[in-house]
Order: C-alpha cells, then sequence, then structure tokens
C-alpha cells in the first residue's frame, strides 16, 4: 500500500470529534462576546492565540483532514468543488464567520478567519479560495457598505448556503484594475450593466456577484461603482471554467453581462466609489492570501518531512543526512518568518493600525515561500514527489497562483515602496 492511500486510511478511521464545534464554538454567547468586544492583546507575540482562535483552527484542521482530504485527488481531476466540501463548508460555520448574530451568522473575527483560510489551505488550497474570497472581500463588503436593507438579504444568504464571488478582473484590465471597459447605464429606478469579467473564482456554484462597473467614463476611475447582482438575474451569464495549471477545484470562468439589469437600490456604497472600495476590500484580502500560502507550505512540509524521516538511501535515514536537516531547517525558518508577519498583519488590522503595507509585505513574503517551499520538498522526495501518488505535486502546482492573484508580487512591491517613500517623507 502507498503512502497516499496510508494516509487516506488514517484520515477515514479518526472520529469526528469536532463535527460542528464551530458552529455551536462560535454561536456561544462568550464567543460572540470575546469577538466583538474585545480588541487583541499588542502585549502577546503575535501568534499567540486565545481560546476561540485556537478552538477554530482545531476545528478547521479536522474538518479539512476529514471532509475535504478524501476528495483532494478526484476535485483537482475535474476542476470542480465537490458538493459536500461546499456544504461542509457552511455547516461548520466557515462562510460568513465575522456575520453578526442578528444576520444568522457567528459574529467571530478577522484573525479566525484567517486562521480557517491557513488550516484548509494545508490539505487543499483550492478550497480554501472560495472560503478566503466569501469571508474577507464578499461578506467585509457587505458589512462595511451594505445599507441596512442589502445587509437583511444578503448577509443571511451568505452565511446559509449562498456563496460570493469578487468580479474586477476583465481581459483588459488585470493590475491595471481601473482600466475596466464594464459599463453601468442608468435607465430610471434601474442601472444596466454591460460588458465581461474574467478569472472570476467560484463562478460555476456562486449566488452572489459583486461586480465593478464604470457608471460614468467621462469621470475616469471615480465613475467606477459596486453592484450587488444575483445569479439568477437576466443576462448573467457564466462561461465555461479555465483550464488551470493549479488550485484547480476552485472553478475559475470569464462571466459575461449582457444588458443586466439590476435596481438602484443594488448599489453598494456610493455611486462613484467603486475604485475606493476594492482597493479598500483588497488591501484586507492579500492578508488571507498570505494565510492561505503559508498554509499551502506548511501543508506540503507535513506531507514532506515524515517521508524523508523513513526513506532510506546508502544506508542511513535521508533526515540523518545533515545537508538534508540544514536545508529542512532553512525552509521551516522561512515558514516561521512568513507565518509570523501574516499574524503581524492581522494583529494591526483588527487594533485599527495601519496595516497596508504589512499586508503587501506579508503576501509577498508568504508567496515566495511557498514557492521555495514546494520546490525543494518536491526535490527532496525524488522521483515519488513527482507523482500524483503523494499531494505535493499537487501543493507545487497551486502556489504559483499566490504570485499572481489579488496583487501580483510586482505590484505589491510597488505598494510597499509607495508607503515607505511616504513614511520616509514624513521624517
Amino acid at each position: 500500500m502507498n503512502y497516499a492511500k496510508t494516509m487516506a486510511l488514517r484520515v477515514c478511521r479518526q472520529s469526528y470529534a469536532l463535527r460542528n464545534v464551530a458552529k455551536s464554538l462560535l454561536s456561544s454567547p462568550a464567543a460572540r462576546c470575546q469577538s466583538t468586544l474585545s480588541a487583541p492583546d499588542l502585549s502577546l507575540p503575535v501568534t499567540h492565540l486565545n481560546e476561540e482562535e485556537s478552538m477554530m483552527k482545531e476545528a478547521a484542521a479536522k474538518f479539512a483532514k476529514e471532509r475535504i482530504a478524501p476528495y483532494v485527488q478526484e476535485m483537482d481531476a475535474k476542476g470542480e468543488t465537490h458538493p459536500d466540501v461546499l456544504q461542509g463548508m457552511f455547516e461548520n460555520g466557515f462562510m460568513g464567520i465575522e456575520v453578526e448574530p442578528e444576520y444568522g451568522g457567528p459574529g467571530s473575527s478577522f484573525a479566525v478567519a484567517n486562521m480557517v483560510i491557513e488550516e484548509l489551505s494545508k490539505v487543499d488550497p483550492a478550497i480554501s479560495v472560495c472560503c478566503d474570497i466569501h469571508n474577507t472581500l464578499i461578506i467585509t463588503a457587505l458589512r462595511n457598505y451594505g445599507t441596512k436593507a442589502q445587509k437583511d438579504k444578503y448577509l443571511p444568504m451568505a452565511v446559509t448556503d449562498s456563496v460570493g464571488s469578487f468580479c474586477l478582473s476583465e481581459p483588459s484590465s488585470g493590475s491595471d484594475a481601473f482600466a475596466m471597459k464594464t459599463k453601468a447605464t442608468r435607465d430610471g429606478d434601474d442601472y444596466v450593466i454591460s460588458g465581461q469579467k474574467c478569472w472570476i473564482s467560484s463562478a460555476t456554484f456562486a449566488k452572489i456577484f459583486l461586480v465593478f462597473a464604470n457608471a460614468d467614463f467621462t469621470k475616469g476611475y471615480r465613475g467606477i461603482t459596486a453592484f450587488l447582482v444575483d445569479r439568477d438575474t437576466k443576462g448573467l451569464v457564466i462561461g465555461k471554467p479555465e483550464n488551470k495549471l493549479g488550485i484547480r477545484a476552485s472553478p475559475t470562468c470569464p462571466v459575461y453581462f449582457e444588458d443586466v439589469r439590476v435596481p438602484a437600490s443594488n448599489v453598494l456604497g456610493e455611486v462613484g466609489k467603486g475604485y475606493k472600495i476594492s482597493m479598500e476590500l483588497l488591501n484586507e484580502g492579500r492578508i488571507g492570501i498570505g494565510a492561505q500560502m503559508i498554509g499551502l507550505a506548511q501543508g506540503c512540509m507535513d506531507a514532506t518531512v515524515p517521508y524523508i524521516m523513513e526513506r532510506e538511501q546508502f544506508g542511513q535515514k535521508l533526515w540523518d543526512f545533515q545537508s538534508m536537516q540544514h536545508q529542512v531547517a532553512h525552509v521551516a525558518t522561512q515558514i516561521e518568518a512568513a507565518r509570523t508577519m501574516v499574524y503581524n498583519a492581522i494583529r494591526l488590522r483588527e487594533a485599527g493600525q495601519p496595516f497596508i503595507k504589512e499586508a503587501a509585505m506579508c503576501k509577498l513574503l508568504s508567496a515566495e515561500v511557498a514557492s521555495l517551499t514546494t520546490s525543494k520538498c518536491l526535490e527532496w522526495m525524488g522521483g515519488v514527489g513527482f507523482t500524483k501518488d503523494y499531494p505535493v505535486e499537487k501543493f507545487y502546482r497551486d502556489c504559483k497562483i499566490g504570485a499572481i492573484y489579488e496583487g501580483t508580487n510586482n505590484i505589491q512591491l510597488n505598494t510597499i515602496a509607495k508607503l515607505i517613500k511616504e513614511e520616509y517623507l514624513r521624517q
């Protein structure tokens, strides 16, 4: 029996002792009070976890091993998310983590949302994509900018069964997001949206689309406006999923808006403020990508180190070669450094402190560390690491997206440099 099958059997034999613990824990009055009333204690190490955070990390880890792991290879091969996995994330309270109890949510924290993303990524980074976008972009947008009517309608949906998709990129506007051509034309009490979006995650099963379109091209990017669009709206068409290198279980599709009519009441925030909303959301969302990448890196290490501690060559374990120990130690140090940066950005954001530079830094470093880790792990595994019998080759494919989406590495460097310049000019 190969290593992959042995590990699968171990996972299946484990008891699901923490089934639904996330939902029950976060629904308790004590948890809600702690999440909504207390700020993080910055006198503690940034990686220190309170009781709620520890419990949620453990719950997410159990869920990933027992509900996601059995489907990883199938989902990767088919390029789709298994319905049982999606349903399980809603059942366990992983979708809409920060949503207030009055809307049916657990009322937990930004930190917990990112820790769940990290744990899911240790087993399948593709599944964490849906969780990340839903929590850090869609839910945050509704909570921060939604009207009471919008919150009353969409937040209960978002914690029950409705996944959100973030529609910003277009064929001609990637990193230059504000060069978008999708337009929104006012027509009485409605807006009519026309255009095309691309690289839209979760589009095949999403029910809520946050769409950015320009309502007044004469104002340039100041005409960009955010709209909430329901999946069943006439004229909204989902294109064929992309055949991607990695994170294949996260379906990515073009989305077409063929004279999609939405009421003016579906404008999120103010008309012309879409550019500001998108940037503020992405600044926070980059921390989620950092969490995804450190989870991916750690998951890859966890799948590799036990192998090299057992595999023998030249009469001794691979681990017993000092050169191997040094390589593992170096990579482990890089992962820990990236994790510390991610958690620091999380704590800054929760404390209401400036975090944009730190968010860009943690995303940049985490993506680089994930790339280093997966490459080294594949080399350490040798020939078997190059096969699909082990998860390492999938981590290797999945990691590359970290340097691309929600701002490429070069965009992060631009942001960091700009903020460094501003810091020195203020001195």
